[in-house]
């Protein structure tokens, strides 16, 4: 098996490097990374200005560009190989409910799905983080099961592991997502010339957290597994829509 690693924290994150290195026990592996941080850079492409590519080692390559850049790259001319599998992580953090807007992670294995490839995302759920082994562990031994029975093509496996040694993980749970309250308000600073700056505030507290939900999987020390899907449309409001523009 061929697998294509990359992740949003950059290629010289400790995740992605766990990742690469169980990972290649498993199968053949090449990583198409981000040359630096870009979390939360959601599913953007760059086309205002060209992409570079740095070997940074045997089958190790940086990109100054977002998550979802490294993974068309990849998958769209640069290889010159078809690999048969897009992982995405190990995130430094959670991407459970609404997280999947913003995630970079999640964007990485949503780009290699548009084009044709099965995807997984998977981050670590914690604070100060230290088993990235056990989500490793998590996702290879998903990567065997794929290998004897594969999953619909539109699916996308997002995978949050709490952040506990593997053999204190209270199983994996297939979860729906669940959603969180709004993020909380912006924080005023000042640059040192005393100019207004703002940050986004952190995001909120799980609010649809219940049972069968992503976040309930985690508090309970479980991994999660959501299956994703691209399709935004809301199928069930199109009439009502529709009845709506046609009326008055």
């Amino acid at each position: 098996m061929k697998i294509l690693v990359s992740n949003d924290d950059g290629y010289m994150a400790t995740g992605i490097n766990v990742l690469t290195e169980a990972l290649e026990a498993v199968a053949d592996v090449v990583v198409v990374a981000p040359d630096r941080n870009r979390s939360a850079a959601s599913n953007s492409l760059t086309l205002s200005s060209p992409l570079r590519v740095t070997r940074t080692g045997e089958n190790r390559y940086a990109v100054n560009g977002t998550p979802s850049d490294c993974v068309h790259l990849a998958l769209t001319g640069f290889l010159d190989y078809e690999p048969d599998l897009v992982v995405s992580g190990i995130n430094h953090g959670a991407n459970l409910g609404d997280d999947v807007i913003y995630s970079g992670t999640v964007a990485a294995a949503m780009e290699g799905r548009f084009l044709g490839w099965p995807t997984i995302a998977v981050s670590l759920v914690g604070h100060r983080l230290t088993h990235f082994d056990t989500a490793a562990r998590v996702v290879t031994d998903m990567i065997r099961k794929l290998e004897h029975s594969a999953l619909a093509a539109d699916v996308i496996l997002n995978v949050n592991v709490p952040d506990v040694p593997f053999d204190e993980l209270n199983g994996v749970r297939a979860a729906r997502l669940g959603f969180r309250h709004k993020s909380e308000p912006i924080v005023r600073s000042e640059d040192p010339h005393g100019r207004t700056i703002y940050w986004v505030g952190p995001a909120g507290q799980g609010q649809d957290a219940g049972p069968g939900t992503d976040f309930h999987a985690i508090s309970e020390g479980a991994a999660s597994v959501t299956p994703l899907k691209v399709d935004l449309t809301r199928h069930d409001a199109l009439t009502r829509v529709q009845d709506w523009l046609s009326s008055g």
